[in-house]
């Protein structure tokens, strides 16, 4: 006979035979609830110690949801609306046999229902419900009760309307107006930093970027679409019928006591214009660099080299790295009544007060090099470029550095020791890069784990090798990870930090610049000469239980 749920959760230690004892007393007084959901109820256990305790029970695996890598192919193997009313989520695929974890693995009438609809055999598993529904919601987007809670009154305001119950014709306006209002204060109330509206060809996709992640929310009917485009169209203040073209906006709105700055992006696509929002938060806007995430030697290093008179200091990685923040928060620490500080942009992302900032306009011929030739006339002591993209920039940028301007800039590389090949590649004279460049910081950004429910926990050892771990360290510093909470909606992480890698040059660098050395070699001549890569930088963030070894490896790959 097989053992009852209570006595498997005082064998695991997950529960006490008291809080045991508490549960069978309410049942035997009328609780119909389940002894599980009634111990989690009383916080007594969680709901991933009844789901281990379970699977013990029917002789079932346990999946931990939140430490496994799913194939996408394999969840969507069920489709989104059949997992949420099922409780499951399918975990793992071999032959023709689909692993599927279930919250309840006595439920008969669900492992049918799957094995009808994906033609597969099932092989049932155990996992918790909170887990279960987390990661249906990040794989096919927030339940239709969520998305209803952020409609408000839209779906009433449009069948009143239909009913002819409605008042003049800008009831429907009004409220496309509030949900467009909506999916912009949901997205800042989640921490987004971009809202995604993409057209598709049976309806219209909302998603948010949280953390660097996309999340969607159930689909927008298609017969809104031209409604919600034209109104952040109206509000960006772009051509309403203009939609052969990109066009680029602003959106300022105020939600409450905080004024909100959105940029806005419209590209034409296949099944209409997919329009994304960036949202820029100036109150959110870290300027110090002591919060950006520099360890405290590089931190120290960088500060160096901006004491110095002139040169190039270049910040490289990928679009949303977190360069721009950066530069920003340096611009910050230099910016004093005795420095003359000119920007150019293109955009400008925030106002930065006392320090002259001047965007890029291309239809009138305002670009990087002409601004910067302007620039130069203005006697300034430090110059932003926001971006260097070809080598005539370049080139000005270089200048200005030799004539005693400290410059700044961003480049597109993967890595530091990258910006030297690039900018010869480029066009740049190899004397003038060798002579210019003082630093390059290469940059990334990597989620930290959620404060509320961290805890300890052991990374796979293949992770650990790939990223060249340590076994003495493995033994003296334990990693932690975020289990999962409200507060990181079930993700284990909330926020992020950067990852740095800060290239000084030196002699030996310089040499290899000047004679073209290859990429490999720089890599390895900066190494030797100090540099911490960005791989190492996040080995040393997961050691302080800031982060996971996943997702330092998700983040920066391990050097070849």
């Amino acid at each position: 006979m097989p053992k009852l749920i209570g006595e498997i959760l005082v064998e695991m230690e997950s529960c006490t035979q008291e809080a045991i004892q508490e549960a069978l007393n309410r049942q035997m007084a009328g609780d119909k609830r389940r002894i599980g959901v009634i111990l989690v109820g009383d916080h007594a256990c969680t709901e991933e110690d009844v789901a281990r305790a379970l699977a013990d029970q029917s002789d079932l695996r346990y999946y931990d949801l939140e430490s496994i890598e799913i194939p996408p192919q394999v969840v969507h193997l069920v489709p989104g609306e059949l997992a949420r009313d099922k409780r499951c989520l399918p975990v793992q695929l071999q032959g023709k046999t689909l692993t599927v974890a279930l919250a309840d693995p006595m439920d008969l009438e669900a492992v049918d229902t799957l094995r009808f609809t994906t033609s597969l055999a099932i092989e049932v598993a155990v996992a918790s419900e909170r887990q279960i529904r987390a990661a249906i919601e990040r794989f096919h987007g927030l339940s239709q009760e969520k998305v209803d809670a952020m409609l408000g009154e839209f779906t009433q305001q449009l069948e009143t309307r239909k009913a002819g119950e409605g008042g003049p014709d800008d009831g429907e306006d009004a409220a496309i107006v509030k949900f467009v209002q909506n999916i912009i204060a949901e997205g800042v109330k989640r921490r987004a930093s971009d809202i995604h509206v993409e057209p598709m060809l049976d309806h219209l996709r909302i998603r948010y970027r949280i953390d660097g992640i996309c999340l969607a929310v159930d689909p927008t009917p298609k017969r809104l679409q031209g409604a919600i485009l034209q109104r952040i169209k109206i509000m960006a203040g772009v051509q309403i019928e203009e939609k052969r073209r990109p066009q680029d906006g602003r959106i300022k709105i105020k939600l409450g006591e905080k004024k909100i700055d959105l940029r806005v992006s419209v590209l034409p696509a296949n099944y209409g214009e997919s329009i994304v929002m960036r949202i820029l938060d100036s109150e959110s806007l870290r300027l110090s660099l002591d919060d950006m995430g520099f360890d405290a030697t590089d931190l120290k290093v960088y500060n160096s080299i901006l004491r110095r008179p002139n040169g190039i200091v270049l910040v490289t990685g990928p679009t949303g790295s977190g360069k721009t923040t950066t530069l920003y928060a340096t611009l910050f620490t230099l910016n004093s009544v005795d420095r003359k500080i000119i920007t150019a942009e293109d955009p400008v992302e925030y106002h930065l007060s006392g320090i002259n900032q001047c965007q890029v306009q291309h239809k009138i011929g305002l670009d990087f090099p002409r601004i910067l030739r302007a620039m130069l006339r203005q006697a300034p002591n430090v110059i932003l470029v926001g971006e260097i993209r070809d080598a005539e920039t370049a080139r000005i940028a270089i200048n200005a550095s030799l004539t005693g301007h400290l410059v700044f800039s961003t480049l597109h590389t993967n890595d530091a020791p990258s910006a030297i090949t690039r900018l010869i590649d480029m066009g740049v004279e190899p004397f003038l890069v060798s002579t210019s460049i003082q630093a390059v910081v290469a940059q990334r950004l990597l989620r930290i784990n959620c404060p509320k429910c961290i805890e300890p926990y052991e990374p796979d050892a293949k992770m650990l090798i790939a990223l060249g771990v340590r076994p003495e360290l493995i033994a003296t510093k334990p990693f932690r990870r975020g289990r999962g909470c409200d507060n990181c909606a079930g993700t284990g992480y909330r926020g992020r930090r950067g990852l740095f890698e800060v290239m000084v040059m030196n002699q030996q660098i310089r040499e290899l610049a000047f004679n073209k050395a290859p990429f490999m070699e720089v890599r390895r001549a900066a190494i030797a000469n100090g540099m911490t890569s960005l791989a190492q930088d996040g080995v040393r963030k997961a050691l302080q239980g800031l982060t996971t070894i996943e997702e330092v490896l998700r983040t920066a790959k391990a050097d070849d």
